[in-house]
């Protein structure tokens, strides 16, 4: 090992403690990019030690010096609406199945032989994760998929009006052809691609008092256990509880606290007013207002002990 290799391996050696996790991501891609290249005799020799003595250390050389690549190939496939420290996890899941089949002896170097490991992988996952790619089930669909928004692009440079969004029927059969797909197809997918996605849940740093996220509203909590049971203790209360708590009161004060929130007029006028029960008790409207503050206050101990 020469004298460079060995100062290279270890300034990459050292380094797995210095990445930082991608919950960080502008500190990661800092720190990914500060890491040390390998030349082409330090990455077939790293890659020969993998081959021949799976040598753990020079795996990870191959990997940490490659990590950027990953980043850079990552921005690629914002436009899908995935986090990009998502796309770069997966990119390197694909990066280090590469490190793994690499054959330095075929005379090409691990950037160029990364590059198809690290796209499938992302394919693959905006595949699993993004709903409007359901339709691309087949070779040609995934293609159209992947390649719509570029076509599109050009096709727009080429237009004499690249203001407008919507491909024409000539576009569109262009297109078709050129994928090897049908014009219906094509349309399918822009009018999938044009839809836009809505997150269900919020983004974990939304600010709070911000707009609901879907999931706040359309969730259905009919059956949920605990919603079941407050329903269950609220109807008791309502019923069984409030006649009980009824019962503890003297006459008077029972009736004036049926007179006042119990009892409704035909009219919706509501319950009696403390003057009219003033009147009929022969006794002042504020004296019809302690009684029925002590007998609701009797009231809610009694439901809270119930």
């Amino acid at each position: 090992m020469t004298a460079t290799t060995a100062s290279t391996s270890l300034a990459l050696r050292s380094p797995w403690a210095m990445v930082p996790s991608l919950g960080n991501l502008d500190a990661y891609i800092r720190a990914v990019h500060a890491l040390p290249l390998l030349t082409a005799e330090e990455e077939a020799e790293s890659a020969r030690r993998l081959r021949d003595h799976e040598d753990v250390d020079a795996a990870g050389r191959l990997v940490l010096s490659h990590l950027r690549l990953v980043v850079s190939i990552s921005r690629q496939y914002l436009g899908y609406g995935l986090p990009q420290g998502d796309l770069i996890q997966e990119g390197n899941v694909g990066l280090m199945k590469a490190v793994r089949r690499f054959d330095p002896d075929q005379g090409v170097r691990l950037v160029s032989y990364a590059l198809h490991w690290i796209k499938a992988e992302i394919h693959d996952y905006i595949v699993r994760n993004w709903r409007l790619v359901k339709v691309a089930t087949t070779k040609a669909q995934r293609k159209l998929f992947f390649n719509l928004r570029s076509l599109k692009h050009d096709l727009k440079a080429q237009a004499e009006d690249p203001v407008r969004h919507a491909l024409t029927a000539a576009e569109i059969d262009q297109v078709a052809r050129s994928l090897n797909v049908s014009a219906d197809e094509v349309v399918e997918m822009e009018t999938r691609l044009a839809g836009g996605e809505v997150a269900l849940e919020a983004p974990s740093d939304e600010e709070e008092g911000g707009a609901l996220a879907p999931i706040h509203y359309l969730s259905d909590d009919t059956h949920e256990p605990s919603r079941q049971i407050e329903r269950q203790a609220r109807d008791q209360l309502a019923s069984h509880g409030l006649t009980h708590a009824l019962e503890q009161l003297d006459a008077r004060s029972r009736r004036i606290v049926e007179a006042r929130w119990l009892d409704v007029n035909d009219d919706a006028s509501g319950g009696k007013t403390l003057h009219e029960l003033a009147a009929e008790y022969g006794v002042s409207a504020e004296r019809i207002r302690q009684i029925e503050t002590a007998a609701l206050k009797k009231m809610r101990a009694t439901l809270a002990s119930a």
